[in-house]
């Protein structure tokens, strides 16, 4: 190879003359490594070969990684914009509610409150966005197409109010195939048969989807009685449906799958996985975080057949 070319990726994919091998976007340790001469990859064998049957070549495994803080709010605070419920579409989801009994006790909990809570969620959506663009990054320094198999973790450290975002993939290269449009690597959790199977129903894939939504119960006096397993011992049965903690699992589903719809644009999500948490904050109060991730996909011709697969074994 001439000395004015330096590998990158592969290694058979040369950088022009005269090019810098390290852009300065990535950290010196992570251009080291994407300019090793060598490929390394996050895909599993199987994965691994169907990319190939589909002219898709690992390049790289790349990564992003962020740390974000928040803190805590409570009822009243100016982080609740409006007081519109999310169920019409416009504002900050609010939902209140009021005790049945009249008064009984000071310490009667006669009011409580579901609200969303917007700054966890925008504290989420920054450092997932943050965490996704490093990888991003990475990716394009090692001349990539696009990343396949993403993998993304969050760690919440204790209550402290910090959580980690670790996002991986494998960064590839299309055979023959020209750069994205934009120059921006195309994304997906999908890899091997479920790529293809993707590719074969006429669709690619433009990027990876994910959001969180963050709903507080701060409880009434029947939601406390409820959570907290009590008796209520005017009630001919104790058989009763917490309405309030309903509520905020519903209204977090809703949540999230707005705010994924508002990063599709009109494409269509494929995938989609929904995970739920909760946190108990003692006398039924609680938070319920909903995740929500997919691959945002876009049609681009009708559905055929790949071609099938050479066989490596015969039974008879």
């Amino acid at each position: 190879m001439p000395d004015s070319e330096v590998t990158r990726g592969g290694g058979d994919r040369p950088l022009p003359a005269g090019a810098e091998p390290d852009g300065g976007a990535v950290p010196e340790a992570a251009d080291r490594r994407l300019h090793s001469g060598s490929f390394s990859s996050g895909l599993s064998v199987p994965d691994f070969a169907a990319c190939l049957q589909m002219g898709i070549e690992p390049v790289a495994l790349v990564q992003g990684f962020c740390v974000m803080r928040w803190a805590w709010y409570g009822a009243g605070s100016p982080y609740l914009r409006g007081v519109t419920p999310y169920s019409t579409g416009a504002g900050t989801y609010v939902s209140n509610y009021r005790c049945p009994h009249g008064f009984v006790s000071t310490d009667h909990r006669t009011w409580g409150q579901n609200y969303e809570q917007t700054w966890v969620e925008e504290a989420w959506s920054e450092g997932f966005g943050s965490a996704y663009q490093r990888m991003l990054d990475e990716a394009t320094e090692a001349g990539a197409h696009g990343i396949v198999g993403v993998a993304d973790t969050t760690r919440h450290l204790g209550d402290l109010g910090v959580t980690e975002f670790h996002i991986t993939g494998t960064a590839v290269v299309v055979r023959d195939g020209d750069p994205p449009p934009g120059g921006a690597p195309w994304t997906t959790y999908l890899a091997g048969q479920r790529l293809a199977k993707l590719f074969e129903a006429g669709f690619v894939p433009v990027s990876v989807a994910a959001a969180l939504s963050s709903v507080r119960v701060w409880a009434y006096c029947m939601t406390e009685y409820l959570m907290e397993g009590g008796a209520l011992g005017w009630k001919a049965s104790t058989v009763q449906e917490a309405a309030q903690v309903v509520d905020a699992h519903m209204a977090s589903y809703q949540i999230a799958r707005e705010h994924v719809r508002s990063q599709l644009g009109g494409d269509l999500l494929h995938g989609a996985r929904m995970g739920v948490q909760q946190r108990n904050l003692g006398e039924g109060d609680e938070v319920v975080e909903c995740r929500l991730v997919g691959t945002r996909v876009r049609r681009f011709r009708d559905g055929a057949r790949l071609a099938p697969p050479l066989p490596t074994v015969r039974l008879s």
